[in-house]
């Protein structure tokens, strides 16, 4: 499956998917951003079990101070509509598909 471009729009239906979903909270002027941003993409290929997204915080203020992000990138997974795990900085694939199970 492809990664969501995931607005404030469509946001309550990604959450309530009933799947595990994961957020890339990102900026393109983001060094880190554009290593994770790869990986992201792997994960979302690979794992169709999963919802995968992409938050760009300069066009999604909103979800980004929902989530309560200050540094980028930030990793949000969510199960059931909640928050699950949550991480900032870049991670390696295996870390970041850690925190999906």
């Amino acid at each position: 499956m492809s990664v969501l471009n995931v607005t404030k729009s469509n946001f309550e239906e990604i959450k309530n998917s009933g799947k595990t979903v994961l957020l890339d909270f990102y900026a393109d002027w983001c060094g880190p951003c554009r290593m994770v941003s790869p990986i992201v993409d792997e994960i979302a290929e690979e794992n169709p079990q999963y919802l995968v997204g992409k938050i760009n915080v300069d066009n999604e203020p909103e979800l980004a101070q929902e989530f309560e992000v200050f540094s980028i990138p930030t990793l949000v997974v969510l199960k059931n509509g909640s928050v699950a795990n949550q991480s900032a900085g870049a991670r390696p694939k295996a870390q970041i598909l850690s925190m999906l199970e």
